[in-house]
């Protein structure tokens, strides 16, 4: 991948507990071209390879501003405007995970990914033919 079609950040999030502690923990973001409406997270917990879970970017974007989410990823931007962070819940047949990210490094991180491809221009960058090749493929 070359460093025009792709972006990346590593960002320290904290999952927050049930009695609302919260635990440190490290995060990768990748954005690709190739892939125009997804956003990679991998969650760093420990010595254990990274959980890793992929949403549309659209989700973290709206997140910015206002809750968005139906299922198994939430995104709200925090009740207090002055708290510049991100919360993110995420559920799985494993349990329930709530994270709180900074806002800013989020949205640097986004801004990079609309300069490599631009809002409503996703479509541009899916080779559709190839896409339908694989599906018939595996079908």
């Amino acid at each position: 991948m070359n460093s025009s079609s792709t972006a990346s950040a590593e960002v320290g999030l904290r999952l927050v507990v049930p009695d609302r502690t919260t635990v440190p923990l490290l995060a990768t973001l990748e954005y690709a071209a190739d892939d125009p409406y997804a956003i990679r997270v991998a969650f760093h917990v420990g010595d254990d390879d990274p959980v890793e879970w992929i949403f549309a970017r659209e989700l973290l974007t709206v997140g910015v501003v206002r809750r968005v989410g139906d299922g198994d990823v939430q995104v709200w931007p925090a009740d207090d405007v002055r708290d510049r962070s991100l919360n993110l819940s995420l559920s799985s047949p494993f349990g329930t995970a709530h994270f709180e990210a900074p806002l800013t490094p989020l949205t640097d991180f986004l801004n990079r990914t609309y300069e490599i491809v631009a809002a409503g221009r996703e479509s541009d960058f899916i080779d559709i033919e190839a896409e339908l090749d694989d599906l018939l493929w595996h079908s």
